[in-house]
């Protein structure tokens, strides 16, 4: 294989004419179906339990595919990875706070709060894998900053939420820190103990593994809009305030993806490694942030989730154009070390 031509994968990410994501249409097929036949009564007791358990079965999936040995050598780009770091757990946050100010009369105070929460959320891991690879950036470097935020999400993400969010976050009481430690620490510890045992197996079937991922979120996902629509919360959402909260999104987004770019410039950074970290500094993660969502703000889950929806595709639509442009630069003749093209396409 020629050097200059990467392996194109078997599936683009995206068609030049930015279909939205199919597993979007499932989340919005499942979004309707709790709107249609919501789950009350002993269907909600049983549906809550089940998608607890998922949430469980999720992280502990996320700690046994965690390569320990990866991370610790990922560690010796430490400015890099602490470069993605800072943007995803602190100038996000920072932004989402000074979005405070547009309540009431552009966002909600629960949708400002779902905006707040898409802000502390980790980085993706394979959506940003696919676009540095396909922009021909430093695949390996996108790989552990990945893992590093979705790692350090585990802990920094309720934290930032107990902080900043208070009682929007369920009050965070005791018993809720007791609910996020057994609920997403300890069965991602047990994955990562388990390790050594499980590792081939999930090699082996990753394809079903990966629909048990996505119908585990499709699960939690019904769970909370059952609930929204038991307890009357979508009634709070206008059309208007959802296209105001895409454009705020929307500049939110444009934001990230320029100071990630420039920021990474006046760092010193090279190429392929401002290409990393513009894709994993600059976007959240739908499959991480779901599950969280369903353990911190319990019946509003709901309303908390929908801006994250709505930012997961918007990231992979904009991002799929500037992956394009970036792989058609000057700069990129030489390919980044270690790519070659082969990504598997990007998951939520």
């Amino acid at each position: 294989m020629s050097p200059r031509t990467p392996r194109t994968p078997r599936r683009p990410l995206l068609p030049t004419w930015l279909p939205i994501d199919p597993y979007i249409l499932a989340l919005l097929a499942t979004v309707g179906l709790a709107a249609l036949l919501p789950a009350s009564g002993a269907a909600a007791t049983v549906a809550d339990g089940a998608a607890t358990g998922a949430v469980a079965l999720l992280f502990f999936l996320y700690g046994a595919r965690l390569s320990t040995r990866e991370a610790l050598d990922g560690l010796k780009h430490w400015r890099l990875h602490g470069t993605v770091l800072a943007c995803t757990f602190v100038v996000f946050p920072l932004l989402g706070l000074a979005a405070r100010g547009l309540v009431p009369t552009v966002l909600t105070p629960d949708l400002y709060s779902g905006l707040l929460f898409l802000c502390l959320v980790p980085s993706t891991i394979q959506s940003s894998i696919a676009f540095t690879s396909i922009a021909r950036g430093n695949v390996p470097a996108a790989i552990c900053a990945g893992s590093f935020s979705s790692l350090a999400g585990i802990l920094i993400t309720p934290l930032l939420a107990a902080l900043l969010l208070g009682h929007s976050a369920g009050g965070f009481s005791a018993d809720s820190v007791v609910e996020i430690v057994l609920q997403l620490l300890v069965p991602f510890l047990a994955g990562q103990f388990l390790r050594r045992w499980v590792g081939g197996f999930l090699v082996r079937h990753k394809r079903t593994l990966g629909y048990v991922d996505r119908g585990s979120i499709l699960l939690v996902v019904y769970t909370a809009f059952s609930e929204g629509m038991t307890r009357g919360v979508w009634h709070l959402v206008t059309p208007a305030r959802l296209g105001l909260l895409l454009v705020v999104e929307a500049v939110l987004l444009a934001m990230m993806l320029g100071l990630t770019w420039y920021g990474a410039k006046r760092l010193g950074f090279g190429r392929g490694d401002r290409i990393a970290i513009q894709f994993a500094g600059s976007k959240k993660s739908l499959a991480a942030g779901l599950p969280m969502a369903s353990v911190l703000f319990g019946a509003q889950a709901s309303l908390a989730v929908l801006p994250l929806m709505l930012f997961h595709q918007m990231q992979l639509m904009v991002c799929a154009v500037i992956a394009r442009r970036r792989a058609r630069d000057p700069e990129a003749v030489e390919p980044a070390k270690a790519n070659d093209g082969r990504v598997a396409v990007p998951a939520p």
